[in-house]
């Protein structure tokens, strides 16, 4: 069996929802044991991001302009606007803003990203997948994106988003994740 085979995402891990008028936002931080040079890197770099993210991107998020995006289980590109790029502290995108703190001797990461309170805990396992995979892609040992669709028929993502739901005091939904719809 692959690593990739073998892999079970971890219990969730402290996270947070707040509420700004209609708005809800997933705040996840995650702390990486490598600098943030490197970490901004795995962010913005297109070839990188195939190897952990959520989605592909057709050019670096490392500069403000537009970027084609294209979501894991979507078919078609949406055009995104990187607003600030400010290597190697903070990234926004769409619904999107990183931050990167220098910790320790790596880095503090933490996502800000709004979402459907309806799909809040399907988005905190994702990502918490995600980061999984992107701890792993830093260290060296890479074992493929596991995001989408694809996500949810590894061993513990129905018991993860339980934990995350539970955490965030909301229903955990029902079924599998449709593909994402995002206005840029």
């Amino acid at each position: 069996m692959t690593e990739r085979e073998q892999y079970t995402p971890g219990p969730a891990r402290e996270a947070e929802i707040r509420k700004d008028g209609d708005k809800w936002t997933l705040i996840l931080v995650r702390e990486l044991r490598h600098p943030p040079e490197k970490v901004w890197q795995a962010l913005t770099d297109p070839a990188h991001l195939r190897e952990w993210a959520p989605f592909e991107a057709d050019a670096s998020l490392g500069t403000i302009g537009t970027v084609k995006l294209t979501w894991a289980g979507t078919p078609k590109p949406l055009e995104t606007k990187v607003t600030r790029a400010d290597a190697p502290k903070v990234l926004e995108y769409s619904d999107i803003r990183w931050e990167l703190e220098t910790f320790g001797g790596g880095t503090r990461l933490t996502l800000w990203h709004c979402i459907d309170r309806r799909f809040i805990s399907w988005g905190a396992a994702g990502w918490h997948i995600c980061f999984d995979i992107l701890e792993r892609l830093l260290a060296g040992e890479p074992i493929g994106r596991i995001a989408g669709p694809d996500a949810t028929k590894f061993g513990g993502w129905q018991r993860l988003t339980a934990e995350y739901a539970k955490q965030f005091g909301v229903e955990s939904p029902v079924g599998h994740p449709k593909p994402r719809r995002v206005e840029a």
